[in-house]
């Protein structure tokens, strides 16, 4: 029997990832929702290669829009990507932020109402705030950052614990730690300092370049989480999605550098006055036992990226 599938905020970096790797089994029909507002339409799965994935723009904060696809096609999963993204483009629309809230209630009491078995939830790393813990495990979340971004994140695993124990509406919580991968978007810090790196432009570094990020490879993300879905993994449950090796963000420019064969330098600013954690580094246990391989290298990854964008500058 088709599996009837809601991806929000499909035509972004993650979301479109996802689509497309439920779109592969002939037996998943999947609905692809987004307003477009940070997604793009040329990150959208091909729909000519995968005649089971549908496009509908549509604002799921806007509850008209959406309710009417929830019941029109009446989803049994519902993985809900959309959100506003981006550090700078969050700090700086802090209420559109906010808005997202009314997404995550609409999605939730629509799924409850519709009859949904799960819904898949992608929170972040910045619920975490400044952390206190190392590495970071899923169950000493400090919960101590007030950024309107880590609020809204935590803010809907509140719903979704809320709407499990009033309603029995089953989830999974994927918490990212710096997915990257081929079609991020361009001012995401590796696609950001590759660019640069080809150009032979300066990169820019805030700070002194000491905060450590650990960096995961898209397909790692995809795979993980899929096997979630596909098996049944970790249900009312949390899961860090991430890397498991630190690096600082002057080391990660340095290694870029030498990548590309670059001549830039690197250019120091000032601090940013909230928002860049000195430290990321998640506990993955959890996600190890989900996939099925071997993760893939910072260094591999990079180097796929930097031929993708080489083959877009030519």
């Amino acid at each position: 029997m088709k599996k009837k599938i809601l991806v929000t905020g499909g035509a972004g970096f993650i979301g479109s990832a996802m689509a497309e790797k439920l779109a592969k089994d002939s037996q998943n029909d999947v609905l692809i929702v987004d307003n477009f507002r940070t997604g793009l339409q040329e990150k959208l799965p091909d729909l000519n290669t995968y005649p089971n994935i549908r496009f509908i723009k549509c604002d799921v904060n806007q509850f008209r829009d959406i309710s009417d696809i929830f019941y029109a096609f009446r989803f049994d999963y519902v993985f809900h990507y959309a959100a506003l993204v981006g550090v700078k483009r969050t700090l700086s629309n802090p209420v559109s932020v906010l808005d997202d809230i009314k997404g995550i209630e609409h999605v939730l009491s629509l799924s409850k109402n519709t009859g949904v078995k799960r819904v898949f939830y992608s929170s972040s790393s910045e619920v975490y705030g400044e952390p206190v813990e190392f590495p970071q495990n899923e169950k000493t979340t400090p919960l101590n950052s007030y950024l309107p971004y880590a609020v809204v994140k935590n803010v809907g695993e509140a719903y979704l614990r809320s709407y499990k124990q009033e309603f029995g509406l089953d989830y999974t919580i994927f918490r990212f730690f710096n997915t990257y991968g081929t079609k991020q978007s361009k001012d995401f810090v590796i696609s950001k300092f590759i660019r640069l790196a080809l150009e032979n432009q300066p990169i820019t570094i805030y700070g002194d370049g000491s905060q450590t990020r650990t960096f995961c490879f898209v397909d790692d993300n995809i795979d993980a989480c899929y096997e979630t879905f596909i098996n049944n993994r970790y249900v009312n449950d949390v899961i860090n999605i991430g890397g498991n090796k630190e690096i600082t963000i002057l080391k990660l420019a340095e290694t870029i550098i030498q990548l590309t064969g670059s001549a830039s330098r690197i250019e120091h600013l000032p601090p940013l006055p909230e928002g860049d954690m000195s430290r990321r580094l998640p506990d993955i246990s959890k996600m190890n036992g989900l996939l099925k391989r071997e993760r893939t290298s910072l260094e591999s990854g990079l180097l796929q990226i930097i031929q993708a964008i080489k083959n877009t500058i030519k």
